[in-house]
C-alpha cells in the first residue's frame, strides 16, 4: 500500500491493492487527526517523551467502531479507494460509515505518524508489531476514547497486527478479519526477501550507516524488485503485462515513481522481524474470520499453514480467494468486492461482547 518512505513499492502496490481510479466518494468526508502519547516505552525497553499517532476517521464517534490498519510502508488513507472504501463504507454496504466509527491509524514508522525520518534517523527506538499495537490500542482508547471496538481488521501487516491486537487485548473487540496474513513465525520465503530488501539498502555505500545525504539508489531497485516479487500474482501479472514490451513500461513506471526514505523502509520491514502470533491463538476470544488470496506470495496456501493454525481458535472461519486474472497476489485484499459477501455475512452474525 502507499507510503511516503516506500512510494517505488508502493508503485506496485496500488496496482496490486487498489487497481482501479477515483470515484465519486459515497461515503462522509474523512477528517485527519493526531494524538500523542506519552512516554511511550517500546518492547525494547526504549522510551519516546512523545509518540505523534497520526489517524483518519470517518463516521460518528458515537456508533460502534472499527479500527482498520494499513500494509507495511502505508498509511491509513490509503483505504480511501473505491476498491476499498467505495466498497465498504457507503450506504448499505458492510462498513456503513453512517452506521460505523471507521478508524484508520498510521502506525508506528509510517505515513504521518513519529518516523525515524522526522529526524532521530537511525537512532529511533527498534520497534516491532507488538509496539504499533500497543500504540494503535492506545490511540484508540485513551486518544479516542473507544471502550470498545465492533471490529479490527487490516491487510498484510494490518492483518499480522489484527492476530495480536486479538491476542493481547482480547475482550475490546467484537470481531476480528485479518487479511493477506498468516498467524505463524515470520519466516521461510517470506523474510528471506524482506531480508534481502534490507541488505541490498545497507549494502549501497551511501546508506552511510543511515546518515545519507540522500537516498541511496539502492532502496528503489530493492523497493520495485520486493514488490514485482512478493505481490501481483502470476495470473495478476499475465493481465498486466502479456507481453515484454508491456512489461518494460510497468517497471519502468515503478522505477520512475517518487521515492521514499531508507530508514524508514528498513525499519518498517525488521520490524516484522519477530512477528509469531502462534503460541497465543488459544487466547483470541473474539469471532474470526480469516481472509486470503490462493495467490498470495507471502502466505502461500499449499503450506496448510492457515488451516492448522485456526484449529486452534474456537469457531474461526477462513475465506480463501480463489487465484484469477483479477487477483493480485498477495495485493488481493484490497479489492473488497472479492470478498465483502461473506465478510458482511460474517460480521452480520458475530455476537456483541
Amino acid at each position: 500500500m502507499a507510503s511516503t518512505a516506500l512510494k517505488a513499492l508502493t508503485a506496485a502496490c496500488l496496482l496490486s491493492f487498489f487497481p482501479g481510479g477515483a470515484r465519486a466518494q459515497n461515503y462522509p468526508a474523512p477528517k485527519q487527526g493526531d494524538w500523542t502519547a506519552r512516554d511511550f516505552r517500546f518492547h525494547t525497553g526504549e522510551v519516546m517523551p512523545e509518540l505523534r499517532l497520526h489517524y483518519t476517521a470517518i463516521g460518528d464517534p458515537r456508533n460502534d467502531a472499527v479500527a482498520i490498519m494499513h500494509g507495511t510502508g502505508g498509511s491509513g488513507g490509503n483505504f480511501l479507494n473505491k476498491d476499498y472504501a467505495g466498497e465498504l463504507f457507503g450506504p448499505g454496504q458492510p462498513l456503513d460509515a453512517s452506521k460505523y466509527y471507521i478508524v484508520l491509524p498510521d502506525s508506528i514508522g509510517a505515513g504521518k505518524s513519529s518516523k525515524p525520518s522526522d529526524g532521530l534517523r537511525a537512532g529511533f527506538p527498534r520497534y516491532n508489531y507488538d509496539d504499533l499495537v500497543e500504540a494503535q490500542y492506545l490511540l484508540l482508547s485513551q486518544g479516542l476514547g473507544i471502550k470498545h471496538l465492533r471490529l479490527a481488521t487490516g491487510n498484510s501487516m494490518g492483518g499480522m497486527e489484527t492476530w495480536i491486537f486479538g491476542e493481547r487485548h482480547p475482550d475490546y473487540m467484537d470481531a476480528l478479519a485479518p487479511m493477506a496474513s498468516s498467524p505463524t513465525e515470520m519466516s521461510a520465503r517470506n523474510w528471506m526477501m524482506r531480508r534481502m530488501l534490507i541488505e541490498s539498502i545497507k549494502a549501497d555505500p551511501a546508506w552511510n550507516n543511515g546518515d545519507y545525504s540522500a537516498q541511496p539508489a539502492a532502496l528503489k531497485l530493492a523497493s520495485v524488485w520486493f514488490g514485482v516479487g512478493t505481490s501481483g500474482g502470476s495470473r495478476g501479472y499475465q493481465t498486466l503485462a502479456p507481453t515484454r514490451e508491456a512489461a518494460d513500461k510497468l517497471i519502468d513506471a515503478r522505477l520512475a515513481a517518487p521515492g521514499g526514505d531508507a530508514n524508514d523502509t528498513i525499519y518498517q520491514f525488521e520490524a516484522s522481524r519477530d512477528y509469531n502470533p502462534a503460541p497465543g491463538l488459544e487466547g483470541i476470544h473474539a469471532a474470526l474470520l480469516a481472509v486470503n488470496s490462493a495467490d498470495d506470495e507471502r502466505n502461500p496456501v499449499e503450506l496448510g499453514l492457515m488451516d492448522e493454525a485456526l484449529k486452534r481458535v474456537p469457531g474461526a472461519q477462513f475465506h480463501l480467494i480463489p487465484a484469477s486474472a483479477e487477483t493480485r497476489g498477495h495485493g488481493t485484499t484490497g479489492m473488497a468486492r472479492l470478498w465483502k459477501q461473506p465478510f458482511a455475512d460474517f460480521l452480520r452474525a458475530a455476537p456483541r461482547k
